[in-house]
Protein backbone atom coordinates (compact mmCIF):
# COMPACT_ATOMS: atom_id res chain seq x y z
CA UNK A 1 0.00 0.00 0.00
CA UNK A 2 0.97 3.51 -0.41
CA UNK A 3 2.12 5.91 2.23
CA UNK A 4 0.44 8.85 3.07
CA UNK A 5 2.70 11.26 2.11
CA UNK A 6 2.55 9.86 -1.74
CA UNK A 7 -1.07 9.87 -1.22
CA UNK A 8 -1.26 13.64 -0.44
CA UNK A 9 1.74 14.19 -3.11
CA UNK A 10 -1.14 13.30 -5.71
CA UNK A 11 -3.84 14.82 -3.90
CA UNK A 12 -2.28 18.22 -3.74
CA UNK A 13 -1.52 18.00 -7.59
CA UNK A 14 -3.89 20.55 -10.21
CA UNK A 15 -7.20 19.64 -9.43
CA UNK A 16 -8.00 21.05 -12.95
CA UNK A 17 -5.74 18.47 -14.72
CA UNK A 18 -8.47 15.65 -12.94
CA UNK A 19 -11.02 14.31 -14.90
CA UNK A 20 -14.66 15.26 -14.09
CA UNK A 21 -16.71 12.59 -12.51
CA UNK A 22 -19.63 11.37 -14.88
CA UNK A 23 -23.29 12.30 -14.93
CA UNK A 24 -24.38 9.28 -12.77
CA UNK A 25 -21.21 9.01 -10.11
CA UNK A 26 -22.04 12.59 -9.22
CA UNK A 27 -25.65 11.49 -8.93
CA UNK A 28 -24.81 8.71 -7.13
CA UNK A 29 -22.11 10.24 -4.34
CA UNK A 30 -25.41 12.76 -3.67
CA UNK A 31 -27.57 9.75 -3.06
CA UNK A 32 -24.53 8.15 -0.95
CA UNK A 33 -23.67 11.13 1.18
CA UNK A 34 -27.45 11.82 2.28
CA UNK A 35 -28.51 8.21 2.44
CA UNK A 36 -25.18 6.28 4.39
CA UNK A 37 -24.60 9.68 6.43
CA UNK A 38 -28.46 9.89 8.02
CA UNK A 39 -28.04 6.16 8.82
CA UNK A 40 -24.99 6.40 10.74
CA UNK A 41 -26.34 9.68 12.29
CA UNK A 42 -29.54 9.20 13.17
CA UNK A 43 -29.71 5.08 13.56
CA UNK A 44 -29.12 4.30 17.06
CA UNK A 45 -25.64 2.62 17.77
CA UNK A 46 -23.11 3.98 14.78
CA UNK A 47 -21.99 6.65 16.82
CA UNK A 48 -22.31 5.65 20.03
CA UNK A 49 -19.55 2.98 19.53
CA UNK A 50 -17.31 6.89 19.89
CA UNK A 51 -18.14 7.22 23.86
CA UNK A 52 -15.39 4.19 24.41
CA UNK A 53 -15.50 3.63 28.39
CA UNK A 54 -17.75 6.80 28.52
CA UNK A 55 -20.85 4.43 27.31
CA UNK A 56 -20.98 3.01 30.62
CA UNK A 57 -22.62 5.85 32.55
CA UNK A 58 -25.58 6.20 29.45
CA UNK A 59 -28.56 4.85 30.84
CA UNK A 60 -30.29 1.89 29.72
CA UNK A 61 -32.15 3.08 27.37
CA UNK A 62 -30.59 5.99 25.96
CA UNK A 63 -31.49 4.86 22.64
CA UNK A 64 -35.19 5.94 23.27
CA UNK A 65 -33.21 9.15 24.13
CA UNK A 66 -31.69 9.30 20.62
CA UNK A 67 -34.43 7.72 18.79
CA UNK A 68 -36.82 10.91 20.27
CA UNK A 69 -35.00 12.77 17.51
CA UNK A 70 -36.47 11.21 14.64
CA UNK A 71 -39.51 9.30 16.53
CA UNK A 72 -42.29 12.67 15.56
CA UNK A 73 -41.77 11.98 11.81
CA UNK A 74 -41.55 8.27 11.92
CA UNK A 75 -44.28 7.55 13.85
CA UNK A 76 -45.96 10.06 11.79
CA UNK A 77 -45.12 8.30 8.30
CA UNK A 78 -45.84 4.51 10.34
CA UNK A 79 -49.64 5.90 10.54
CA UNK A 80 -50.02 7.83 7.32
CA UNK A 81 -48.11 5.74 5.06
CA UNK A 82 -48.17 2.18 6.54
CA UNK A 83 -51.77 2.88 8.41
CA UNK A 84 -50.09 1.60 11.71
CA UNK A 85 -49.15 3.37 15.30
CA UNK A 86 -45.65 2.23 15.66
CA UNK A 87 -43.95 1.51 19.43
CA UNK A 88 -40.17 1.04 20.26
CA UNK A 89 -40.23 -2.10 22.22
CA UNK A 90 -37.56 -3.21 25.07
CA UNK A 91 -36.95 -6.63 23.05
CA UNK A 92 -33.57 -5.69 21.83
CA UNK A 93 -34.75 -6.43 18.49
CA UNK A 94 -33.26 -4.14 15.42
CA UNK A 95 -35.60 -5.07 13.24
CA UNK A 96 -38.38 -3.63 14.63
CA UNK A 97 -40.86 -1.98 12.90
CA UNK A 98 -40.22 1.38 14.26
CA UNK A 99 -36.17 1.59 12.58
CA UNK A 100 -37.61 -0.21 9.44
CA UNK A 101 -39.86 2.86 9.09
CA UNK A 102 -36.53 5.42 10.37
CA UNK A 103 -34.90 3.90 7.49
CA UNK A 104 -37.69 4.64 5.05
CA UNK A 105 -37.43 8.03 6.46
CA UNK A 106 -33.58 8.06 5.34
CA UNK A 107 -34.29 6.16 2.10
CA UNK A 108 -37.15 8.93 1.07
CA UNK A 109 -35.17 11.93 2.39
CA UNK A 110 -31.78 10.60 0.41
CA UNK A 111 -34.13 10.77 -2.86
CA UNK A 112 -35.84 13.77 -2.52
CA UNK A 113 -32.40 15.60 -1.40
CA UNK A 114 -30.59 14.27 -4.13
CA UNK A 115 -32.84 15.51 -6.46
CA UNK A 116 -32.95 18.97 -4.96
CA UNK A 117 -28.49 18.74 -4.63
CA UNK A 118 -28.89 18.07 -8.43
CA UNK A 119 -30.99 20.63 -9.55
CA UNK A 120 -29.54 23.40 -7.60
CA UNK A 121 -25.76 21.72 -7.97
CA UNK A 122 -25.57 21.25 -11.70
CA UNK A 123 -22.43 22.90 -12.68
CA UNK A 124 -20.15 20.98 -10.16
CA UNK A 125 -18.00 18.48 -12.21
CA UNK A 126 -17.15 16.32 -8.49
CA UNK A 127 -17.07 16.03 -5.14
CA UNK A 128 -13.82 14.74 -4.39
CA UNK A 129 -13.57 17.32 -1.14
CA UNK A 130 -16.60 16.48 0.22
CA UNK A 131 -16.12 12.44 -0.24
CA UNK A 132 -12.96 12.51 1.26
CA UNK A 133 -14.47 13.59 4.76
CA UNK A 134 -17.37 11.28 3.96
CA UNK A 135 -15.92 8.22 3.58
CA UNK A 136 -13.23 9.09 6.40
CA UNK A 137 -16.82 9.35 8.56
CA UNK A 138 -18.14 6.14 7.56
CA UNK A 139 -15.11 4.20 7.76
CA UNK A 140 -14.75 5.68 11.17
CA UNK A 141 -18.18 4.59 11.84
CA UNK A 142 -17.92 1.53 10.39
CA UNK A 143 -14.78 0.34 12.64
CA UNK A 144 -16.52 1.24 15.64
CA UNK A 145 -19.23 -1.24 14.71
CA UNK A 146 -16.72 -4.00 13.75
CA UNK A 147 -14.66 -3.18 17.00
CA UNK A 148 -18.00 -3.66 19.28
CA UNK A 149 -19.32 -6.89 18.11
CA UNK A 150 -15.68 -8.00 17.00
CA UNK A 151 -14.76 -8.02 21.00
CA UNK A 152 -18.21 -9.52 22.02
CA UNK A 153 -16.86 -12.51 20.26
CA UNK A 154 -13.46 -12.51 20.92
CA UNK A 155 -14.21 -12.31 24.43
CA UNK A 156 -17.13 -14.97 24.48
CA UNK A 157 -19.69 -13.19 25.86
CA UNK A 158 -22.21 -12.66 22.58
CA UNK A 159 -23.08 -16.44 22.43
CA UNK A 160 -22.69 -17.80 26.24
CA UNK A 161 -22.39 -21.30 26.90
CA UNK A 162 -25.43 -23.70 26.52
CA UNK A 163 -27.61 -23.02 29.54
CA UNK A 164 -28.36 -25.97 31.68
CA UNK A 165 -32.27 -25.90 30.70
CA UNK A 166 -30.61 -25.48 26.85
CA UNK A 167 -29.04 -29.02 27.62
CA UNK A 168 -32.99 -30.70 28.17
CA UNK A 169 -34.81 -28.77 25.25
CA UNK A 170 -35.66 -30.88 22.49
CA UNK A 171 -33.86 -29.98 19.25
CA UNK A 172 -36.73 -29.57 17.81
CA UNK A 173 -38.27 -26.93 20.22
CA UNK A 174 -35.34 -24.78 18.97
CA UNK A 175 -35.87 -21.20 16.79
CA UNK A 176 -33.58 -21.10 14.40
CA UNK A 177 -31.74 -18.15 16.28
CA UNK A 178 -31.53 -20.37 18.97
CA UNK A 179 -29.69 -23.35 16.81
CA UNK A 180 -26.90 -20.93 15.71
CA UNK A 181 -26.61 -19.59 19.33
CA UNK A 182 -26.15 -22.84 20.66
CA UNK A 183 -23.77 -24.36 17.76
CA UNK A 184 -21.35 -20.91 18.59
CA UNK A 185 -21.75 -20.79 22.13
CA UNK A 186 -20.66 -24.74 22.49
CA UNK A 187 -17.43 -23.53 20.69
CA UNK A 188 -15.75 -21.00 22.78
CA UNK A 189 -12.00 -21.20 20.92
CA UNK A 190 -14.47 -20.98 16.88
CA UNK A 191 -16.30 -17.92 18.71
CA UNK A 192 -12.99 -16.17 19.43
CA UNK A 193 -11.52 -16.79 16.36
CA UNK A 194 -14.75 -15.17 14.36
CA UNK A 195 -14.86 -12.17 17.03
CA UNK A 196 -10.59 -11.65 16.35
CA UNK A 197 -11.56 -11.62 12.75
CA UNK A 198 -13.73 -8.91 13.01
CA UNK A 199 -11.28 -7.00 15.70
CA UNK A 200 -8.27 -7.23 13.39
CA UNK A 201 -11.10 -5.67 10.75
CA UNK A 202 -11.87 -2.85 12.82
CA UNK A 203 -8.32 -2.16 13.93
CA UNK A 204 -6.99 -2.02 10.28
CA UNK A 205 -9.53 0.76 9.66
CA UNK A 206 -8.19 2.84 11.97
CA UNK A 207 -4.36 2.32 11.06
CA UNK A 208 -2.57 3.84 8.66
CA UNK A 209 -1.27 2.19 5.38
CA UNK A 210 -4.04 -0.49 6.60
CA UNK A 211 -7.48 1.07 5.53
CA UNK A 212 -7.87 -1.17 2.30
CA UNK A 213 -6.99 -4.31 4.04
CA UNK A 214 -9.68 -3.54 6.97
CA UNK A 215 -12.57 -2.87 4.67
CA UNK A 216 -11.43 -5.80 2.98
CA UNK A 217 -11.98 -8.07 6.23
CA UNK A 218 -14.48 -6.14 7.34
CA UNK A 219 -16.76 -6.98 3.95
CA UNK A 220 -16.23 -10.50 4.22
CA UNK A 221 -16.89 -10.52 7.99
CA UNK A 222 -20.24 -8.59 7.43
CA UNK A 223 -21.54 -10.77 4.55
CA UNK A 224 -20.95 -13.96 6.95
CA UNK A 225 -22.83 -11.73 9.75
CA UNK A 226 -25.91 -10.71 7.78
CA UNK A 227 -26.03 -14.13 5.76
CA UNK A 228 -26.03 -16.03 9.16
CA UNK A 229 -29.08 -13.08 10.25
CA UNK A 230 -30.94 -13.62 7.03
CA UNK A 231 -30.93 -17.61 7.72
CA UNK A 232 -30.81 -17.93 10.99
CA UNK A 233 -33.50 -14.95 11.74
CA UNK A 234 -31.34 -13.12 13.60
CA UNK A 235 -33.07 -9.81 14.37
CA UNK A 236 -30.12 -7.63 13.59
CA UNK A 237 -30.21 -7.87 10.10
CA UNK A 238 -30.51 -3.68 9.26
CA UNK A 239 -27.68 -3.29 10.87
CA UNK A 240 -25.68 -5.94 9.78
CA UNK A 241 -26.85 -5.52 6.21
CA UNK A 242 -26.23 -1.71 6.38
CA UNK A 243 -22.51 -2.64 7.39
CA UNK A 244 -21.85 -4.52 5.05
CA UNK A 245 -22.74 -1.69 2.46
CA UNK A 246 -20.93 0.85 4.38
CA UNK A 247 -17.97 -1.26 3.32
CA UNK A 248 -18.83 -1.51 -0.13
CA UNK A 249 -19.28 2.27 -0.26
CA UNK A 250 -15.08 2.17 1.25
CA UNK A 251 -14.62 -0.39 -1.66
CA UNK A 252 -15.91 1.40 -4.73
CA UNK A 253 -12.65 3.73 -4.92
CA UNK A 254 -10.01 1.16 -4.74
CA UNK A 255 -12.09 -0.92 -7.51
CA UNK A 256 -9.75 0.02 -10.62
CA UNK A 257 -6.84 -1.19 -8.06
CA UNK A 258 -7.91 -4.54 -7.20
CA UNK A 259 -9.08 -5.47 -10.37
CA UNK A 260 -5.32 -4.58 -12.17
CA UNK A 261 -3.90 -6.35 -9.08
CA UNK A 262 -6.59 -9.40 -9.80
CA UNK A 263 -5.85 -9.10 -13.69
CA UNK A 264 -1.41 -8.82 -12.77
CA UNK A 265 -1.60 -5.13 -13.85
CA UNK A 266 0.48 -2.61 -11.36
CA UNK A 267 -2.06 -1.45 -9.25
CA UNK A 268 -0.62 1.91 -8.88
CA UNK A 269 -1.62 4.77 -6.15
CA UNK A 270 -4.36 4.84 -3.31
CA UNK A 271 -7.04 5.98 -5.47
CA UNK A 272 -9.35 6.83 -2.02
CA UNK A 273 -9.09 10.91 -1.68
CA UNK A 274 -7.64 12.46 1.55
CA UNK A 275 -8.85 14.79 3.54
CA UNK A 276 -5.59 16.63 4.48
CA UNK A 277 -4.13 19.15 3.00
CA UNK A 278 -0.54 19.02 4.29
CA UNK A 279 1.87 15.76 5.79
CA UNK A 280 1.79 17.22 9.02
CA UNK A 281 -2.45 17.24 9.13
CA UNK A 282 -2.23 14.00 7.95
CA UNK A 283 -0.41 12.56 11.21
CA UNK A 284 -2.19 14.03 13.47
CA UNK A 285 -5.20 12.45 11.78
CA UNK A 286 -3.25 9.12 11.87
CA UNK A 287 -2.26 9.24 15.60
CA UNK A 288 -5.46 10.87 16.35
CA UNK A 289 -6.97 7.55 14.60
CA UNK A 290 -4.74 5.14 16.28
CA UNK A 291 -5.63 6.82 19.51
CA UNK A 292 -9.61 6.71 18.76
CA UNK A 293 -9.01 2.85 17.93
CA UNK A 294 -7.25 2.51 21.46
CA UNK A 295 -10.60 4.89 23.40
CA UNK A 296 -12.63 2.59 22.00
CA UNK A 297 -11.24 -1.30 22.16
CA UNK A 298 -11.06 -0.07 25.99
CA UNK A 299 -14.57 0.98 26.21
CA UNK A 300 -15.34 -2.90 24.58
CA UNK A 301 -12.85 -4.75 26.31
CA UNK A 302 -14.50 -2.93 29.80
CA UNK A 303 -17.96 -4.11 28.54
CA UNK A 304 -17.43 -7.52 27.85
CA UNK A 305 -15.31 -8.28 30.58
CA UNK A 306 -18.07 -7.17 33.02
CA UNK A 307 -20.53 -9.08 30.64
CA UNK A 308 -17.81 -12.57 31.13
CA UNK A 309 -18.38 -11.97 34.48
CA UNK A 310 -22.13 -11.41 34.42
CA UNK A 311 -23.21 -13.93 32.21
CA UNK A 312 -20.04 -15.89 30.52
CA UNK A 313 -18.32 -18.29 32.01
CA UNK A 314 -16.64 -15.96 34.43
CA UNK A 315 -20.30 -15.76 35.99
CA UNK A 316 -20.86 -16.46 39.29
CA UNK A 317 -23.33 -19.94 39.87
CA UNK A 318 -26.02 -21.09 42.17
CA UNK A 319 -24.98 -23.24 45.34
CA UNK A 320 -27.16 -25.89 44.07
CA UNK A 321 -25.66 -25.65 40.77
CA UNK A 322 -26.53 -28.72 38.46
CA UNK A 323 -29.63 -30.95 36.87
CA UNK A 324 -31.04 -32.57 39.62
CA UNK A 325 -33.47 -35.03 38.72
CA UNK A 326 -36.69 -36.48 40.99
CA UNK A 327 -36.24 -40.33 42.21
CA UNK A 328 -38.81 -40.06 44.81
CA UNK A 329 -41.37 -37.71 45.03
CA UNK A 330 -44.01 -38.16 48.17
CA UNK A 331 -47.06 -35.67 48.86
CA UNK A 332 -48.87 -36.00 51.84
CA UNK A 333 -47.27 -39.13 52.91
CA UNK A 334 -47.85 -40.51 49.74
CA UNK A 335 -46.01 -41.72 47.02
CA UNK A 336 -46.18 -40.10 43.52
CA UNK A 337 -45.50 -42.02 40.75
CA UNK A 338 -43.56 -40.60 37.90
CA UNK A 339 -47.02 -40.20 35.55
CA UNK A 340 -46.90 -37.92 32.35
CA UNK A 341 -50.33 -36.99 33.02
CA UNK A 342 -49.45 -35.93 36.58
CA UNK A 343 -49.08 -32.06 36.39
CA UNK A 344 -48.00 -31.32 39.90
CA UNK A 345 -45.32 -34.01 40.11
CA UNK A 346 -41.73 -32.59 39.49
CA UNK A 347 -39.60 -34.26 36.97
CA UNK A 348 -36.18 -31.99 37.64
CA UNK A 349 -34.44 -29.09 38.87
CA UNK A 350 -32.06 -27.29 37.59
CA UNK A 351 -30.07 -24.52 39.40
CA UNK A 352 -27.94 -22.73 37.19
CA UNK A 353 -27.72 -18.71 37.69
CA UNK A 354 -28.13 -17.68 41.55
CA UNK A 355 -31.19 -16.80 42.90
CA UNK A 356 -32.82 -18.60 39.56
CA UNK A 357 -34.30 -22.29 39.25
CA UNK A 358 -36.31 -24.04 36.97
CA UNK A 359 -38.59 -26.96 37.15
CA UNK A 360 -39.12 -29.49 34.91
CA UNK A 361 -42.63 -30.95 35.01
CA UNK A 362 -43.72 -34.80 33.62
CA UNK A 363 -44.53 -33.72 30.34
CA UNK A 364 -41.11 -31.44 30.23
CA UNK A 365 -42.37 -27.83 30.41
CA UNK A 366 -39.83 -25.84 32.15
CA UNK A 367 -40.54 -23.16 34.86
CA UNK A 368 -38.62 -20.85 35.68
CA UNK A 369 -39.16 -20.03 39.32
CA UNK A 370 -36.79 -17.23 41.68
CA UNK A 371 -34.76 -19.21 44.09
CA UNK A 372 -33.56 -17.79 47.57
CA UNK A 373 -31.28 -20.48 49.27
CA UNK A 374 -29.88 -20.15 52.49
CA UNK A 375 -26.67 -22.62 52.99
CA UNK A 376 -26.52 -21.33 56.38
CA UNK A 377 -30.01 -22.73 57.74
CA UNK A 378 -30.44 -24.97 54.83
CA UNK A 379 -33.17 -23.28 53.62
CA UNK A 380 -35.16 -22.72 50.26
CA UNK A 381 -38.02 -21.05 49.10
CA UNK A 382 -38.98 -21.01 45.32
CA UNK A 383 -41.53 -18.02 44.28
CA UNK A 384 -43.08 -17.20 41.23
CA UNK A 385 -41.51 -14.84 38.36
CA UNK A 386 -44.81 -13.70 37.35
CA UNK A 387 -46.67 -12.73 40.82
CA UNK A 388 -44.12 -12.64 43.15
CA UNK A 389 -46.02 -15.63 45.60
CA UNK A 390 -44.12 -18.78 47.27
CA UNK A 391 -44.52 -21.96 45.68
CA UNK A 392 -42.50 -23.95 48.05
CA UNK A 393 -40.82 -23.24 50.76
CA UNK A 394 -38.14 -26.20 51.58
CA UNK A 395 -35.37 -27.64 54.13
CA UNK A 396 -32.74 -29.25 52.35
CA UNK A 397 -30.55 -32.28 53.54
CA UNK A 398 -27.84 -33.07 50.93
CA UNK A 399 -26.31 -36.53 52.42
CA UNK A 400 -24.00 -36.90 49.48
CA UNK A 401 -22.13 -34.47 46.94
CA UNK A 402 -24.64 -35.91 44.18
CA UNK A 403 -27.64 -36.38 46.45
CA UNK A 404 -29.87 -33.97 48.02
CA UNK A 405 -33.45 -34.16 50.03
CA UNK A 406 -36.08 -31.56 49.98
CA UNK A 407 -38.60 -31.74 52.35
CA UNK A 408 -41.63 -28.55 53.41
CA UNK A 409 -44.50 -27.30 51.40
CA UNK A 410 -44.95 -27.38 47.97
CA UNK A 411 -48.60 -25.81 46.38
CA UNK A 412 -50.05 -26.05 49.65
CA UNK A 413 -49.17 -29.98 50.27
CA UNK A 414 -46.17 -31.75 52.71
CA UNK A 415 -44.15 -33.11 50.03
CA UNK A 416 -40.73 -34.81 50.63
CA UNK A 417 -38.54 -35.13 47.07
CA UNK A 418 -35.45 -36.89 46.66
CA UNK A 419 -32.81 -35.97 43.80
CA UNK A 420 -30.24 -37.27 42.06
CA UNK A 421 -27.80 -35.05 40.14
CA UNK A 422 -26.97 -35.41 36.79
CA UNK A 423 -23.30 -36.40 35.93
CA UNK A 424 -23.33 -33.26 33.27
CA UNK A 425 -19.80 -35.46 31.51
CA UNK A 426 -22.17 -37.74 30.48
CA UNK A 427 -23.50 -34.86 28.13
CA UNK A 428 -21.58 -34.96 24.69
CA UNK A 429 -22.23 -31.50 24.76
CA UNK A 430 -20.34 -31.10 27.59
CA UNK A 431 -18.31 -33.70 28.00
CA UNK A 432 -15.16 -31.71 26.86
CA UNK A 433 -14.71 -34.24 23.65
CA UNK A 434 -12.20 -31.85 22.52
CA UNK A 435 -10.92 -32.56 18.75
CA UNK A 436 -9.58 -36.08 17.52
CA UNK A 437 -6.95 -35.59 14.78
CA UNK A 438 -7.61 -39.61 14.50
CA UNK A 439 -10.98 -41.14 14.46
CA UNK A 440 -11.78 -44.65 13.62
CA UNK A 441 -15.19 -44.36 14.22
CA UNK A 442 -16.73 -40.84 12.58
CA UNK A 443 -19.73 -41.90 15.56
CA UNK A 444 -22.55 -40.16 13.51
CA UNK A 445 -25.20 -41.64 16.33
CA UNK A 446 -23.83 -39.42 18.65
CA UNK A 447 -23.20 -36.38 15.80
CA UNK A 448 -27.14 -37.16 14.96
CA UNK A 449 -28.31 -36.93 18.41
CA UNK A 450 -29.09 -40.91 17.97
Amino acid sequence: MLTIDTTLDREAGDTASRPAWSPFGRLAFRFGFLYFGLFCVFYPQPLFAFLGPAARWLPEDWFRYWLDLSTPLVKWVGHTVFGTDLVLHDSGSGDQAILWALVFCILVIAVLGTLVWTALDRARTDYRRLAAWFLLFIRLCLAGQMLGYGFAKAIPTQMPDPALTTLLTPFGDFAPMGVLWTQVGVSPVYQSLLGTAEVLGGLLLLLPRAQLAGVLLSLVSMTQVWVLNMTFDVPVKLLSFHLMLLSLVLLIPELPRLTALLTGRAAGPAATPQPFRSRRAARIAAAAQVLLALWISTGDVWQQWDGWHQYGRGAAKSELYGIWQVTEFTRDGQPVPPLLTDESRWRRLVFDQPQMAVVQHMDDELQQVGAQIDTGTHRMVLRAMASDTDLADFTYDRPAPHRLILDGHLDGHAVTIALDQLDLGQLPLRAGRGMHLIQEDANFGKVMGE
